[in-house]
């Protein structure tokens, strides 16, 4: 399996994902630069990730910008048939204002930069244990209108939800606001997942925190 890092002009979490998955998961990794549109030399057994960062300084809407980059044409065509992608915090976003995934990413409710640790679990596995994953935004309040959310909880593409150190989700465990504790979403075709928090900040021993590799082998089976 290989994997395409875009960078975008403001891309500030690529380096992150690299090394992450290069040294951390000893995964094949190709470098994509925003203005590229080649694509050929991934299938769709392989995967595109959108890293963090602040993309084109997101100076009109985070991700509203990049979503009309050349690449990101390539990557919707991709996504289309079938062929993995992966959008981490501004990534997330992007796939939401190119209408991969469904939805928005709002300001956070109490109006501030978030920059910590959360824990999250899998939301549609019973019993599952919360990983602790840093998140660092300011646009991370996941929000849909009712209809949406319903078709969400009812396909099962809600990935992953804010929860405490114990599992629970709670109110006060949800770091941004975001409607139902949602974390991350994917399509009703599983092949296009994005979520706010950071897997490839915590997949290293040398950090003291390898939760991340648990979300890596749940999206992609690798660890």
């Amino acid at each position: 399996m290989k994997f395409g890092v875009i960078v975008f002009p403001g891309s500030n979490c690529d380096r992150d994902m690299i090394e992450c998955l290069q040294k951390d998961l000893k995964q094949e990794v190709i470098e994509l630069w925003h203005k590229d549109k080649d694509l050929s030399m991934f299938t769709t057994d392989d995967c595109i990730v959108l890293p963090g960062g602040f993309s084109y300084g997101d100076y009109l809407r985070c991700g509203a910008i990049a979503r009309f980059s050349p690449m990101m044409q390539s990557v919707i065509e991709f996504a289309n048939k079938g062929g993995k992608v992966l959008g981490i915090c501004n990534g997330f976003q992007i796939l939401c204002e190119s209408g991969l995934l469904p939805g928005v990413l709002l300001r956070n409710s109490h109006q501030q930069f978030v920059s910590k640790n959360v824990f999250i679990k899998e939301a549609a596995a019973e019993g599952s244990h919360a990983l602790k994953i840093p998140v660092a935004h300011g646009e991370g309040r996941f929000f849909a209108d009712d209809k949406t959310i319903e078709q969400l909880e009812m396909h099962r593409q809600i990935i992953y939800r804010y929860c405490d150190e114990k599992g629970s989700v709670t109110p006060g465990s949800n770091p941004n606001g975001a409607v139902h504790n949602i974390a991350g979403i994917c399509n009703k075709e599983r092949n296009v997942f994005g979520m706010m928090p950071h897997p490839e900040r915590a997949s290293s021993t040398s950090l003291g925190n390898e939760d991340g590799k648990k979300v890596f082998a749940h999206l992609f089976g690798i660890n």
